[in-house]
């Protein structure tokens, strides 16, 4: 569930409330400090005061409030970030808490007590405090050398803080109390203030965070020594202070947190305060020292010697980057200098009036131009007259803000000859360090004249000279109106076999040239393959066909070849060209060729739809379709599935199958969508659900098997599909589990709801459902959890790679299937190759050719003989 902060979480200025509490603190001091109030009870107050004002907004950022999540109900990002926030929100409220009430109730406890509980207070505190700040979102893992760099800036400036507390504390014993306190609190302020000052500009509201947490835990640890210390009173209201401006800080930096926490303009933080400042604290603390007591004792000495040793360790850490930092920059420099002297582009810097202020190295060796040819001249003047214009034009744009695109042009080289160049323009005018137009400048002649060459040789057939199939299509893509004639010679195969390639291809080089003598100036002659011409031509239908006739009457006078005569005769197909795709021309001609080529050859027939072999197929399978169940013309053969470890049956497959008089058997790949399209399918369904759950019926008698039946999306979706499915197992007496209803997952698409409350139903009754032809790429994957299935069937070249290795997602999906506790099918296993490949990906079951082919039910039955029973 993804959450959302109230309203006023995103505001950052002081609010009335929290000058209300500051006055009230305030008043409370001034109260205190003239006796009107005693002076622990001012603090206590305050501290209270302060403490259940920022509790109240902590709380408030604590409490979710919902709304509309990512589509697919998962946790997005901000949704994430939100429930950190809420966590890091609840734990620094008891941190606040925690100092509040600790504060709240020094005045209600004995003098000898009042230190214990203060330590207490701070201890929880200090947990509670850490916790919430560690769960602030945004905190970065950092590497191991900054890591080395923050510990030793915490301890010298934790060392350099006791260091101040102990010398600035009164002559005489130290309280027990004291000493920890200020020990643990030199380093725990250290830790806060250098956290702080590394996220001030990163993490804003995290770094106020710390801050409200530092002086909290600051006020609540001189409360402690002040009292070990049994100060006046009056002392006791200097901790008012950090104690409110804590508590209030917590808040506000939690607050802005959860508003998004934007980052502060600039760059990273300095280094200096953080070398700087535990060297300062000391000698400050050292100098107050001298002045107020005089001589320091051992201890002070000792301990202010020790804070010598992680200054010099952060110096020598300073100097190390820096010395790194400079050596990489030189690196870098010296690296891209190289790149540029050694790169196979020219650069040019243009100023405001495009003339070229700086060429790179790389001039004179690419082009021979040196700078006196090229320095202050205008880059026109560089530039083929022909090009310059357009490049002009180009450059105005660029420099009018428009996105730049690629310079074609010629320019003229050292030796004066013209070189096609292509430049990219990139507008550095606004870097300081730049401010000029740069153009990358690559000589792209020899990478021309090869592809003009290439385009020749690929689109030129290399015996005739004749375009080939790739060219034609290209033509076709850009006619949108003519006609292209596919002719087909009969009779080259055989002068080929009788007289040897040779003598073909001399007829073939002949063949060429009387086309290319027959068509017109714009028409285009091409090779489609070694005995298939195509010729498209802009003439209309009627003159089109003319052209045919002209074709078959040249293609039709005898070769003379070696003083011998070869005849051949010619088909020809015709199709009009409408804008329709190239292909699709191609297509429809070359139909027409082979009807041309049925009806008798040396003719011309043109495209007609009806000529489509597969059109034809289909009408008769609307035809013969309806009744067929019926008539009694449907059969369902079995193709057993074998346990891949023992190799025993443990069920079979219902495949359908049509035997139809007039067309033979029909395979459910041509006949399902003839059947949906008839809504023909729920009977068809109907019929095949009896048929195995009888056969089923038959064989369980004797064996524990379970038998798999395919239906499609539409059948699930049926209304009366449970129902119907429940009162066929009961009328055969099958046990639900033994039947397993498989639907094949490319067929799912946007009938996923539906077909998941299919299979949910289905479960329900005690039926096992199985996902088929399951794909393994990242959207099935994520999609596999929503489906209720009990086994997931993988194809061979899922469960293998193409060259034979083991497919990489496999273990991705056996190890989900064992996961959602699937069982895994390797289905179509054709060789022992796969079978094996799947026995070592985790398959458990496997079935195809390779381990047993589809069959009758008696031959299934004879083979099931073969085994003893198994239960499963």
């Amino acid at each position: 569930m993804s959450v959302a902060y109230p309203s006023g979480a995103s505001r950052s200025l002081p609010r009335p409330a929290d000058l209300l509490a500051l006055a009230t603190a305030a008043v409370l001091v001034l109260a205190g400090l003239a006796g009107a109030v005693p002076p622990l009870a001012a603090v206590a107050l305050a501290g209270a005061a302060g403490s259940v004002l920022a509790g109240v907004r902590l709380s408030l950022l604590a409490v979710p409030v919902r709304h509309a999540g990512p589509p697919g109900g998962g946790p997005d990002r901000a949704g994430r970030r939100a429930t950190r926030c809420r966590s890091a929100a609840g734990l620094l409220d008891a941190a606040v808490a925690a100092v509040g009430l600790t504060v709240a109730v020094l005045p209600l406890v004995g003098a000898g007590l009042r230190v214990a509980v203060g330590a207490a207070g701070l201890g929880v505190a200090a947990l509670l405090h850490t916790g919430g700040l560690l769960l602030l979102p945004g905190r970065s893992r950092l590497p191991n050398r900054a890591r080395v760099r923050r510990a030793v800036d915490i301890v010298s400036l934790g060392l350099s803080l006791i260091f101040a507390a102990w010398v600035l504390l009164p002559p005489g014993e130290t309280p027990p109390a004291a000493r920890v306190a200020v020990v643990a609190g030199g380093f725990g302020l250290a830790a806060i203030g250098v956290a702080a000052l590394a996220d001030w500009q990163r993490r804003p509201g995290a770094a106020i965070c710390l801050l409200g947490a530092g002086a909290a835990q600051f006020g609540l640890l001189a409360l402690i020594v002040l009292l070990a210390y049994e100060a006046p009173d009056r002392a006791l209201l200097t901790t008012v202070g950090p104690l409110v401006v804590g508590a209030l800080l917590t808040a506000a930096g939690v607050r802005r947190v959860a508003a998004g926490d934007p980052r502060r303009p600039g760059g990273p933080p300095p280094v200096w305060p953080r070398v700087s400042a535990p060297a300062a604290i000391a000698t400050l603390a050292a100098g107050g020292h001298l002045y107020a007591h005089g001589d320091f004792t051992p201890g002070a000495i000792l301990l202010g010697l020790a804070v010598i040793p992680p200054l010099v360790v952060r110096e020598l850490m300073t100097a190390t980057d820096n010395r790194r930092y400079a050596a990489r920059l030189a690196a870098q420099e010296a690296h891209f200098r190289a790149l540029v002297a050694g790169g196979n582009d020219l650069i040019l810097l243009l100023d405001d009036a495009l003339r070229v202020r700086w060429q790179s190295p790389a001039g004179t060796r690419l082009f021979g131009l040196t700078d006196a040819d090229v320095l202050g001249r205008p880059f026109a003047d560089l530039l083929h007259p022909a090009d310059a214009p357009r490049a002009a034009l180009l450059l105005d744009e660029v420099r009018a803000g428009a996105r730049p695109t690629l310079l074609v042009a010629r320019m003229r080289d050292g030796h004066g000859a013209w070189q096609e160049t292509e430049s990219t323009i990139s507008d550095q005018r606004g870097a300081p360090e730049v401010q000029a137009l740069v153009l990358h400048v690559r000589d792209v002649g020899e990478r021309r004249r090869l592809e003009r060459a290439v385009h020749q040789l690929a689109a030129t057939d290399q015996l005739t000279g004749l375009a080939n199939r790739r060219e034609l299509l290209r033509e076709l893509a850009a006619r949108r109106n003519g006609a292209l004639l596919v002719v087909d010679l009969h009779g080259l195969g055989v002068v080929n076999d009788g007289r040897g390639h040779a003598v073909g291809d001399v007829v073939v080089v002949e063949v060429a040239r009387r086309l290319r003598a027959a068509v017109g100036p714009d028409d285009l002659v091409a090779r489609l393959v070694g005995d298939e011409f195509g010729v498209v031509t802009t003439a209309g239908p009627v003159l089109a066909y003319a052209l045919g006739t002209r074709l078959l009457e040249a293609l039709g006078e005898p070769y003379r070849v070696a003083g011998d005569e070869v005849r051949l005769q010619a088909s020809i197909g015709l199709a009009e060209i409408f804008g329709a795709a190239g292909d699709g021309v191609l297509r429809q001609a070359d139909l027409a060729r082979r009807r041309a080529a049925q009806l008798g050859r040396d003719r011309i027939e043109w495209y007609d739809a009806y000529l489509e072999e597969q059109l034809v197929r289909r009408l008769d399978l609307e035809r013969e379709l309806p009744g067929a169940v019926a008539r009694g013309e449907l059969d369902l053969v079995y193709q057993p599935v074998l346990g891949l470890a023992d190799r025993l049956p443990v069920g079979t497959e219902a495949l359908l199958r049509w035997r139809s008089p007039v067309l033979g058997t029909v395979l459910p790949a041509e006949l399902l969508p003839v059947a949906e399209d008839l809504d023909l399918l729920g009977e068809v369904g109907r019929w095949v659900l009896d048929r195995a759950c009888r056969q089923l019926a038959d064989w369980s008698a004797d064996r524990q098997l379970w038998m798999s039946v395919n239906v499609t999306p539409r059948e699930l979706a049926a209304p009366d599909f449970l129902q119907r499915a429940a009162a066929v197992l009961a009328t055969h007496g099958v046990p639900p589990d033994r039947l397993v209803v498989e639907v094949a997952e490319p067929r799912i698409g946007a009938e996923l709801p539906t077909v998941v409350a299919r299979l949910a139903g289905l479960r329900s009754l005690g039926v096992r459902t199985a996902l088929d032809d399951f794909r393994a790429a990242h959207a099935s994957l994520a999609q596999l959890r929503r489906l209720p299935i009990d086994l997931l069937k993988l194809a061979p070249h899922r469960v293998d790679g193409a060259d034979g290795g083991h497919h990489p997602l496999v273990d991705v999906v056996v190890s989900l299937g064992d996961r959602l506790g699937l069982e895994i099918v390797a289905a179509q296993l054709e060789t022992p190759a796969q079978v094996a490949a799947a026995g070592r990906a985790g398959c458990r079951y496997g079935q195809g050719f390779a381990l047993a082919r589809p069959a009758t039910a008696e031959r299934v039955e004879a083979y099931f003989e073969e085994f003893p029973s198994a239960s499963r």
